[in-house]
């Protein structure tokens, strides 16, 4: 079977990513590669790490009747690019990979609000599916559209839903409502763009927050957890969520702190997060006492987490790195497409983390 693969918005930092893995996806052919400034140019010319790698293949104009001669399109684009041309391509049996936000969030209001764009396919949306696998793996395998999710979300959802589910099947409180996540990504996050706050000498040997007043990645947190939760209503969190910028290129660490009710506190916090992501081939839950770095999933879609209890203290903290580009994006892009055409999930993405 051979999956035929167009990646819209190929010059970008995710756009590369994505023509990384799948150039060596046993099951994957790109067919088209489009970019609106460099048609014409051949891969190797503009990134020449794929020199060798990948053969005959250059960059195009974008082309809707080009595009709905291939299997899955994924969007490696900005903001509100996906959303004009969904319709078209569904309606020719293509499915959609959005890497942007246009099919994240359900809510209207939020989308607009966050992104300051109208939604010009808002039936599309409610039928669109939110690809977390962990979390939606069966939804995903049934869809035609995929809302990939934000980087920071991948980290915060994932780093709390083992302790959110829990809450669920137990229907008491397991947590206090307040849950702050401490979260710092490299420059690579901001994307491929020109920008005087993102170049060497204004970031390197620098380490600063953003987003401090409020974050577009918050609403998609908010709904990651209220899904979890399967409308049971336990109770309602109010999450504070700070990015920061660090001066690396790859990777994301998001650090989640808790307090945990009395009942929490009864509960064995490393089991229940051990059981949740025993038969998960990207989630690697790290024995106590031992705390994951940025490097250690480097260049991987590998997502390592530790959890962290007190003695005589009601405080958890959840510890969750990715590398952004991957696992954060383009990986568990691939990841999705795996599981829509109902392939091995790991095919294409067994790669081993680059150290040092």
């Amino acid at each position: 079977m051979k999956i035929k693969v167009a990646i819209v918005g190929g010059t970008g930092y995710t756009g590369v990513e994505l023509i990384r893995l799948l150039s060596q996806h046993p099951n994957a052919q790109i067919e088209y590669l489009t970019s609106r400034t460099e048609a014409g140019k051949r891969v190797e010319e503009f990134f020449p790490s794929l020199r060798g790698v990948v053969r005959d293949l250059a960059f195009t104009d974008l082309d809707e009747n080009n595009l709905a001669k291939c299997d899955v399109v994924f969007f490696a684009t900005p903001h509100g690019v996906a959303m004009k041309h969904a319709k078209f391509l569904t309606e020719n049996n293509t499915k959609v990979i959005d890497l942007a936000a246009d099919f994240r969030l359900q809510s209207l209001t939020d989308f607009e609000k966050w992104y300051q764009l109208e939604h010009t396919c808002s039936d599309l949306l409610k039928t669109s599916v939110y690809g977390l696998a962990e979390i939606n793996r069966e939804k995903i395998a049934k869809a035609d559209i995929i809302g990939n999710p934000g980087c920071y979300p991948t980290t915060a959802i994932l780093g709390l839903a083992p302790i959110i589910h829990a809450q669920n099947q137990a229907n008491q409180a397991l947590i206090d409502p307040y849950i702050i996540i401490d979260a710092k990504s490299g420059i690579s996050g901001a994307g491929r763009q020109g920008k005087l706050n993102l170049i060497f000498s204004e970031t390197s040997e620098n380490f600063s927050a953003y987003g401090v007043a409020g974050h577009r990645h918050l609403p998609e947190i908010e709904q990651g957890v209220s899904e979890i939760l399967q409308g049971k209503n336990v109770q309602n969190h109010e999450i504070r969520f700070v990015p920061h910028l660090v001066p690396m290129i790859r990777g994301m660490f998001s650090t989640i702190h808790l307090r945990l009710t009395d009942a929490g506190q009864a509960k064995d916090l490393q089991k229940i997060y051990d059981d949740f992501y025993a038969n998960e081939a990207f989630i690697d839950v790290l024995p106590k006492g031992v705390y994951p770095d940025t490097r250690s999933v480097r260049g991987s879609n590998r997502l390592r987490i530790a959890v962290q209890t007190f003695d005589n203290s009601p405080i958890a903290t959840i510890l969750v790195v990715q590398d952004n580009l991957v696992k954060g994006a383009s990986g568990q892009a691939v990841q999705n497409m795996n599981i829509m055409f109902g392939l091995d999930e790991t095919l294409g993405l067994n790669v081993v983390p680059v150290s040092p």
